[in-house]
């Protein structure tokens, strides 16, 4: 993993303390997912780093990240635990700086079952068999699980949980809400495929069918008092309003970044168009702040398209 540069990552204030996380722990145990969560509540992220060259990346911060996630294992090279320890110990009385230590564990007989079930080669196996290797890794990271801040023993644990547990223990540095997109779209011309919410509006009065509402759009009024006036539009603008009020704050407190809610009608330019952007509005109020796009809006009007009128 490379460096991540966020442009929306907040720039540290004057003065503020330079947060670093070193991340280690067993192979197979999860250290790469722990890390891909601390880069998705925008910490910049370095995997597979020299560790005793850590002392030499603090010291020239590039001026627009305060938290820094390092990752380092049994395979990083030049890796001696002992003088990972010493180096942390040092750092650590710098007022300049907020070091922690988070350690990944997984009990030996899992992460055998890891390994047989991917096939990957353990890194201290070589020509040895699988659980020599784990066990003559176990031992040399053994100091440094002892004197790590935090420990995670993912034993028992799904990958969606170890997520969760880093989300937690981090949680107060996370830099981003949750994005949420508001869009509308025509069925037939086919479907959104990024949508993580689909909802269907067909069953609404269509207002094409209608001579001075055809070549407008939900973005007019006339077509929106068109659609209130259905008597099925209210009640499921409702229902749908509560669900995702209940969804979006279960949604990012499960960490996703990003949220796509689509509606779609027939042609994608009026019952969609009107229900997405009531559904924006909607979604403000609660104190969400969606981006809103009419994927369909600027396409012609044709009957073959919409079909018979019911």
């Amino acid at each position: 993993m490379t460096p991540s540069h966020d442009p929306e990552s907040p720039a540290p204030a004057p003065g503020e303390p330079l947060r670093v996380a070193l991340v280690t722990g067993l192979s197979g145990a999860g250290k790469t997912t722990a890390l891909q969560v601390l880069e998705d509540l925008g910490w910049e992220v370095i995997d597979n780093f020299p560790i005793r060259l850590l002392k030499r990346l603090i010291a020239r911060p590039d001026g627009q990240h305060n938290m820094l996630a390092v990752g380092f294992d049994s395979r990083t090279r030049g890796f001696v635990p002992r003088k990972v320890i010493e180096l942390v110990k040092e750092l650590s009385g710098r007022e300049d700086l907020s070091l922690s230590t988070l350690f990944i564990d997984c009990a030996s007989g899992e992460l055998e079952r890891r390994y047989n079930e991917t096939r990957r080669p353990h890194p201290m196996a070589h020509e040895r068999p699988l659980q020599e290797g784990i066990r003559a890794e176990r031992e040399l990271m053994g100091p440094l699980r002892r004197w790590a801040d935090m420990v995670i023993d993912t034993s028992e644990m799904s990958s969606n949980q170890l997520q969760q547990h880093v989300r937690e223990l981090y949680r107060d540095h996370a830099a981003r809400p949750m994005m949420v997109t508001v869009s509308s779209f025509g069925f037939a011309r086919g479907m959104p495929p990024l949508a993580d919410l689909v909802f269907d509006m067909r069953f609404l009065d269509n207002p094409h069918w209608i001579d001075e509402l055809r070549p407008l759009t939900g973005l007019d009024e006339p077509v929106g008092a068109h659609i209130r006036q259905d008597p099925g539009f209210e009640s499921a603008f409702g229902q749908i309003r509560g669900l995702l009020l209940d969804l979006l704050p279960r949604y990012q407190a499960q960490g996703k970044s990003y949220v796509h809610i689509a509606f779609g009608c027939t042609g994608g330019r009026h019952r969609s168009v009107y229900t997405a952007e009531r559904m924006a509005e909607g979604l403000r109020e609660a104190g969400f702040s969606p981006t809103v796009r009419h994927r369909n809006l600027g396409s012609r009007t044709t009957d073959a398209i919409e079909g018979k009128k019911r």
